[in-house]
């Protein structure tokens, strides 16, 4: 008996105990647990956690090998060290000032940030979120003359490096941050002495849990296992985005043509990517790149979103392009001196900054994209979709507000307990229990007439609980992922006299000055007519002069340009435009040359190849037919 120990091993999938005996040789005790396990490929057993000292196969006793009675092995199998939940490394993530390539997220360094207490799913997280959950985070401050009273490799409270989620140093910043960025957050719930042991990352539901046998379903029954949790209405203390930026003025200033031009309000999808925002710890920013306005009904006081058969297309060339779909932007603008300029100050304290109906939409839309996150159960928690407001500032000159709606506002929305109120636009209502559905309750708490907190029933619910401003900026200094000077009409435009066709694309070839190919195709609107003409849809033959726009490759631009794809292009281009071809800069399409007077004459090849009988006008290009 005085002979026999039990050895604990650590494995990815948790830990068993293993009996043994300290006269049993190092291979028999590896076969033991390879048995426990239930392994049959290679693994690997280390003394230490870091490891370290491997226990290799051989015949030297456990006692030589000075294992003992309740020791803790750690066993790795072979080709996966790290896809478990179980922190199996304990190193220091490095820093870096610059954004490296990103590995993927069954990294260990990742896996560092995984609370013990469950297996986590396997999740490709954003490649923002993988770089920042490698960075150290600490905000380091150097020695205080007045205060810090030791040598200059000592340490003090007045210099010692502070969390990214310290709030004292986040509100004195200028300006202050209202909220911690959300890998702040994260290190928060990982850190302390268990390194976030029973952290965990847990998605709101205000459904009825399934499954329950106990009794009938609803409305027949409930109990306390499948009944969801009332809940109470918290400001998020965290934000997932932290700055909102767009590339340059002109993005914002075609969006809001459209607005000008019609009085109309307009919606769009904002497409671009996640960076690092450096001035907050382990902050994001959604960098803003293009516009994409999809088919929708619009009037001075309303919008509609219809029907997109080209979405899908658009966030392929979007991908392709290094690009995502960061948010969505609306305005809602109101003039009120057309001769200086001047917009309505209508959003504000006594009103409303997004209205009941427009964190709903924003709720439906964040859930649609929602954030992949290895620290959920569900592989996903919160989104990083922004919404914008273009509307009327203090100053009355048009501003853009940045928002995002909370967690609890997205699980309120998704499992469909929120209603807006029809005659207070600042109000939401919390519905109540039907015999079709069943809604907990929902609270929020506020100060009385006295200064007492008290708990009120959301019904109704004020939507500032739901509400995360962010910051929206546009750079000193502008960037351009499109670098065309010209402008090719915008989509769905055609309310206003903007068409996208072959005549308008001839137009725009005709009147480019540039001698480079790549910046006359350089942009978003142009690329997405290339792909989704009904003429002669590129769709298969582009992935060429995208990676040439990503990537700002002339030569590679070049290349496709001398495609037979581009040469019909140009035929058509030609044909429609009735231009006599040119040898000099880009007007050179060479198509065939017409009088420029004979214009109305021509038919383009749409009309002469699909024969649209019984039509005055070509739909594509808007000529008469010959």
């Amino acid at each position: 008996m005085a002979d026999t120990i039990i050895v604990r091993v650590q494995s990815p999938d948790g830990m068993k105990k293993i009996a043994s005996n300290k006269r049993d040789t190092a291979t028999a005790f590896l076969k033991k647990v390879a048995k426990e396990f239930g392994l049959n490929s290679e693994f690997s057993v280390y003394l230490n956690r870091n490891k370290t000292e491997e226990l290799l196969s051989q015949n030297k006793m456990l006692s030589l090998l000075k294992i003992k009675h309740g020791d803790m092995l750690y066993l790795v199998p072979s080709g996966s060290p790290s896809t478990s939940g179980e922190v199996m490394d304990t190193a220091t993530p490095h820093t870096s000032s610059s954004l490296p390539s990103v590995s993927t997220a069954s990294s260990s360094s990742s896996s560092s940030m995984i609370p013990r207490s469950f297996s986590a799913p396997q999740v490709q997280e954003d490649e923002i979120d993988q770089y920042l959950s490698k960075q150290d985070g600490k905000i380091y401050r150097n020695k205080d003359p007045q205060l810090c009273h030791h040598g200059s490799l000592g340490k003090c409270v007045h210099c010692v490096p502070l969390e990214p989620f310290d709030e004292d140093y986040l509100n004195h910043l200028d300006p202050p941050v209202k909220h911690m960025s959300f890998h702040a957050y994260l290190r928060k719930l990982t850190g302390g002495a268990d390194k976030g042991k029973f952290a965990a990352l847990e998605n709101l539901s205000c459904k009825i849990k399934s499954g329950c046998e106990g009794h009938p379903p609803w409305p027949e029954g409930i109990c306390t296992k499948c009944q969801p949790s009332a809940l109470t209405l918290n400001r998020q203390k965290y934000r997932h985005v932290d700055n909102i930026m767009f590339e340059n003025h002109t993005i914002a200033d075609r969006f809001l043509d459209f607005w000008r031009k019609t009085g109309s309000q307009r919606m769009g999808y904002l497409y671009g990517r996640f960076t690092e925002k450096k001035d907050i710890p382990l902050g994001i920013r959604a960098e803003v790149a293009a516009i994409y306005e999809p088919p929708q009904n619009a009037s001075q006081n309303s919008l509609e979103l219809v029907d997109d058969p080209k979405a899908a297309a658009v966030d392929e060339i979007a991908a392709k392009l290094g690009l995502t779909k960061v948010g969505w932007i609306f305005s809602d603008l109101l003039s009120e001196d057309t001769r200086i300029g001047t917009v309505r100050y209508t959003r504000n304290n006594d009103s409303h900054y997004l209205s009941a109906e427009e964190c709903i939409t924003a709720g439906y839309f964040q859930n649609l994209h929602s954030n992949p996150c290895r620290l959920s159960r569900d592989g996903h928690f919160g989104s990083k979709f922004v919404t914008v407001v273009a509307t009327g500032g203090p100053d009355n000159q048009v501003h853009f507000e940045g928002y995002q709606v909370s967690n609890q506002c997205m699980a309120l929305v998704r499992d469909e307990c929120l209603l807006p109120c029809k005659d207070a636009p600042e109000l939401g209502y919390a519905k109540e229990s039907s015999s079709e559905q069943y809604v907990p309750d929902v609270f929020f708490k506020d100060k009385d007439k006295f200064g007492n907190d008290v708990t009120f029933l959301a019904r109704p619910l004020p939507v500032e609980y739901l509400i995360i401003d962010i910051t929206t900026t546009f750079p000193k200094d502008p960037q351009y992922t499109f670098s065309s000077t010209q402008r090719f009409p915008i989509e769905n435009r055609d309310i206003m006299g903007e068409t996208q066709n072959f005549h308008s694309l001839a137009t725009y070839l005709s009147q480019s000055t540039s001698t480079s190919f790549l910046d006359i195709v350089s942009d978003f609107h142009l690329l997405l007519f290339l792909v989704t003409n009904e003429v002669m849809p590129l769709r298969d033959s582009i992935g060429l002069l995208l990676d040439a726009v990503r990537t700002s490759d002339e030569d590679l631009a070049q290349t496709w340009k001398k495609s037979e794809q581009w040469a019909t292009i140009e035929q058509l281009c030609s044909t429609v435009g009735g231009q006599p071809s040119s040898s000099q800069g880009y007007g050179a399409m060479g198509g065939p040359s017409a009088p420029a007077s004979s214009s109305a004459m021509w038919s383009c090849l749409h009309c002469t190849f699909m024969n649209q009988p019984g039509t005055e006008h070509c739909e594509m290009c808007s000529l008469p037919h010959s």
